[in-house]
């Protein structure tokens, strides 16, 4: 590869990470990164973060992952109820579960369409499996670090109390249900679309 090629392609990748950055802050604080219930915040920034790790790799993944962690964290400072309340029982367990598991899962997304991509048989479905368990671990690992560093606070108790939930498992299962449906179907459809034209237009290039 020549030198020209090589700096081309590491322009196109900073400059593709710098649009998902900016694209994931303007999510995180407008109200089309967030859909608002009574329970969790629905989110579609998920979608970028899968974007990038497909198109970009494992370790955009994870930087990915990171803005979305810290997004969701400022969102503790009076955005979100939620998060405010998390954020006054511990804001170092607050900092873990809103931060470790968006980036565990940029890296994971980038990773699978990897591995994916590699098997012939299934290789032309490798963007449309990632962006659909991109939300899907997030929900996962992010409701796992709650559980893990809150389960048995007052706060959360209460919640569980109010949804009839027995245990942990049943408390995630009523907690985010329908959040984690909502977040895997958007991004399957939309982060697909936009992965399979972005993979196409770097191919190009």
């Amino acid at each position: 590869m020549s030198v020209e090629k090589k700096q081309k392609i590491d322009t196109a990748y900073m400059v593709e990470m710098a649009l998902l950055i900016a694209v994931i802050f303007i999510m995180a604080f407008t109200p089309i990164g967030y859909i608002r219930t009574l329970g969790l915040e629905i989110t579609l920034i998920v979608v970028p973060v899968a974007v990038g790790a497909i198109t970009l790799g494992p370790t955009a993944g994870i930087v990915l992952g990171v803005v979305f962690g810290i997004t969701s964290f400022i969102q503790c400072f009076g955005m979100s109820p939620f998060g405010a309340a998390l954020l006054g029982i511990n804001p170092i367990y607050t900092f873990i579960v809103c931060v470790i598991p968006r980036a565990i899962v940029g890296w994971l997304t980038g990773v699978l369409y990897q591995g994916v991509v590699k098997c012939n048989p299934i290789k032309k479905i490798a963007a449309a499996l990632a962006n659909l368990c991109c939300p899907l671990m997030n929900t996962i690992f992010f409701m796992g670090t709650l559980v893990l560093f809150f389960y048995q606070t007052e706060y959360i108790q209460g919640i569980a109390s109010q949804l009839g939930a027995g245990n942990f498992l049943i408390f995630i299962l009523l907690f985010v249900g329908v959040n984690g449906l909502v977040e895997a179907a958007a991004c399957f459809v939309i982060g697909t679309a936009i992965s399979q034209t972005l993979k196409k237009v770097l191919s190009n290039r």
